[in-house]
């Protein structure tokens, strides 16, 4: 009777330690994604890659006209650039046309979440204006 309960002991402690283990390696994880998430954070929407440098006056001209402005900056120009910069421009667009147009602001969103990876520079700011356009 000895040998199995001293069998359950041994069981048991290797059973905690492989659970401790797992823990370990999730709150490991958990603070690898805020690190990352919070360097994600202080990017700039100028810093982001995927747009031809030749384009920057042309964005920042539209950018001075609002909402009109960027809609046909990225109705001219969209198909010459790429994500995360395009995404970063369409959700400053989101941004400025949702007092005129929710309804643009939301289906624009909508497209801009649906293609952008969690793991892309552009997700933090999707999730800070999450709540608005859902």
């Amino acid at each position: 009777m000895t040998k199995v309960i001293s069998v359950l002991i041994v069981v048991a402690v290797l059973w905690g330690g492989w659970e401790l283990f797992f823990y370990w390696e999730k709150v490991k994880n958990q603070e690898e994604n805020q690190k990352k998430q919070e360097a994600s954070e202080a990017v700039l929407g100028d810093q982001l890659r995927g747009m031809p440098y030749q384009l920057e006056a042309s964005l920042r001209t539209a950018q001075g006209m609002g909402a009109a402005g960027l809609k046909h900056f990225l109705k001219a120009y969209g198909t010459n650039i790429q994500d995360p910069r395009k995404a970063w421009i369409e959700l400053d667009y989101c941004v400025l046309v949702s007092r005129e147009d929710p309804s643009e602001a939301r289906r624009v969103f909508k497209e801009v979440k649906n293609r952008t990876e969690p793991s892309s520079p552009v997700w933090p700011r999707i999730l800070r204006l999450e709540k608005t356009y859902q």
